[in-house]
């Protein structure tokens, strides 16, 4: 393998041993059909992608679209709790069928698959990999306007796996205002220009919090450098999300559809506006 790698096999030259990319594309299950797929990533956790993604979602589902969500953060699983799914997803021995949310949204995610939600998974990478690639494979989505990918924090195996493996339309970035915010958002972005994915823009979780009486904004966080780190880096941001006491109370109590506002609206707006320019 060359030291100038970029992970993308549809660059290299002709003296380079890589299979096409193309060809490293697993086939999706036999009976389902996906039309776009959004991958949701961060360069590190605790920035809020698992409320990003069930936001997402929500928004896209009650703009009519027919909607799913993988949950590829397999070692730390959060997607079914936010839309209180508790009963285990069942199969019939060629396809796996995902749980159903309230509002229509398909689900899966390991923690629907385990008899003990409460067991830890202890496996190494290549057997994260693999379950992500099976949820792509083995999962009968059917017919699916968007599918999101609520990926793991950083740029290891398994966001490897996914962009090689399914075929991503975009990527959404998730921050916070942290000063870590340059780190999370340059590895995050320059992991998805490697591997050739259009990232549509980033969303700063945690931004401010407004006081319910005065409405005066408090940067609990301090004030972000995202602008910056944003110009630098040639994104656009597409939503900064305040800390609200009610989506963290969605999340805990499965209730994250009926969530009002919901933030991820311009989010949507922007899926949207990419496909038309597609």
């Amino acid at each position: 393998m060359s030291e100038e790698c970029t992970h993308d096999c549809s660059t290299c030259g002709a003296g380079c041993d890589h299979v096409d990319a193309k060809d490293l594309i697993a086939p999706l299950n036999k009976d389902s059909a996906i039309k776009h797929v959004y991958a949701i990533m961060s360069g590190k956790g605790g920035v809020g992608k698992s409320s990003t993604t069930a936001s997402l979602a929500a928004a896209m589902a009650k703009r009519g679209y027919k909607v799913g969500i993988m949950d590829a953060d397999i070692t730390g699983p959060s997607i079914p709790t936010a839309f209180g799914l508790t009963e285990r997803a069942v199969g019939d021995g060629e396809s796996i069928f995902p749980e159903v949310t309230a509002g229509g949204i398909e689900v899966i995610s390991l923690n629907l698959l385990l008899e003990n939600k409460g067991d830890p998974v202890v496996w190494r990478g290549s057997l994260l990999s693999g379950v992500v690639k099976q949820f792509w494979t083995d999962v009968r989505w059917g017919q699916l306007d968007y599918l999101f990918i609520d990926m793991p924090p950083g740029t290891g195996d398994v966001p490897l796996t996914v962009f090689q493996s399914i075929p991503v339309d975009g990527i959404v970035v998730v921050t916070s205002p942290q000063d870590l915010v340059s780190l999370i958002v340059t590895k995050a972005v320059r992991m998805a220009n490697m591997m050739s994915k259009p990232i549509l823009g980033v969303v700063e979780n945690y931004s401010y919090f407004q006081c319910p009486n005065c409405g005066e904004k408090h940067y609990i966080f301090g004030q972000s450098n995202l602008e910056q780190v944003a110009a630098e880096e040639n994104v656009k941001i597409l939503a900064r999300v305040p800390m609200d006491p009610a989506m963290a109370a969605a999340m805990d109590q499965g209730s994250m559809e009926t969530l009002t506002p919901n933030y991820m609206e311009p989010v949507a707006d922007a899926i949207l506006a990419h496909e038309e320019t597609k």
